[in-house]
């Protein structure tokens, strides 16, 4: 198979995942049909449409391209007739879906920022943009905190590593393994953070790090004087004990 038409297949497999992912959400609130097309849409096509719109070439691909609103609202409205959460296999492929979509929108949007002319570092930007904030529309739709916020598995770092993976293939003139080895690198780390509960550290309080080393260096410092003073009294208590007295001595 011509590898375009495989990253083709990925890439449209994922705006539908999203669009089931986006639907199933609006019926665990209770939407009515727009809610299911909006959020099917939102989560399927948000990042792709904010990163056309900050590139500012052209039309937005998802509004000339009828696979990707056509996707995204049949998915949508299919998952307001069938519901797709009772079976875990269904969620378990929704999920798989997207992580692959993950690797490929990452890929495309730092390969369309390079095109564009722009520089390494927003290239990545626009990779990790494309790639997570459509999941982003949809949880502020909801009045959730976004979830690649914290709080769950990675997701965004490995976007953030894929569209890098992309920036330097295509440096080279590798488009083509950019994007395979992209997909397959974020598709592997993603499963492997679910598995295994990777997140990234809580905030650290620099200023609280450096009070605790004072105090214990305090700490440390007022250990040694006592301990001197214990010494050197107890050096004193043992020469004593040593001399007799002379009152001793005419006892015996």
């Amino acid at each position: 198979m011509d590898p375009e038409t495989l990253f083709r297949i990925v890439d449209v497999t994922g705006v539908i995942c999203n669009g089931l992912i986006g639907g199933t959400l609006a019926r665990s609130r209770g939407f009515d049909l727009i809610g299911f097309l909006v959020l099917g849409a939102a989560s399927a096509l948000g990042g792709g449409l904010l990163r056309d719109m900050m590139l500012g070439i052209g039309f937005p691909v998802a509004l000339t391209d009828p696979w990707y609103l056509g996707g995204a609202f049949a998915a949508a409205a299919f998952s307001y007739f069938v519901p797709l959460d009772r079976n875990k296999w269904t969620h378990r492929a929704m999920i798989f879906g997207d992580i692959l979509a993950i690797g490929c929108w990452s890929a495309t949007g730092a390969s369309k920022g390079l095109s564009a002319g722009l520089g390494v570092v927003p290239a990545i930007f626009l990779g990790a943009v494309t790639a997570v904030c459509g999941g982003m529309v949809r949880d502020v739709m909801v009045n959730e905190i976004p979830k690649i916020f914290g709080g769950g598995p990675l997701y965004a770092t490995f976007s953030v590593f894929s569209a890098a993976q992309m920036v330097v293939f295509q440096s080279y003139g590798k488009y083509e393994m950019g994007m395979g080895s992209s997909i397959i690198s974020c598709c592997i780390l993603i499963v492997l953070a679910r598995k295994y509960g990777w997140v990234l550290p809580k905030p650290y309080d620099l200023t609280e790090y450096a009070f605790r080393l004072r105090q214990r260096k305090a700490n440390r410092m007022k250990r040694r004087r006592t301990f001197g003073k214990f010494r050197a009294g107890g050096g004193r208590n043992r020469s004593r004990a040593v001399i007799p007295s002379k009152n001793q001595d005419t006892a015996n």
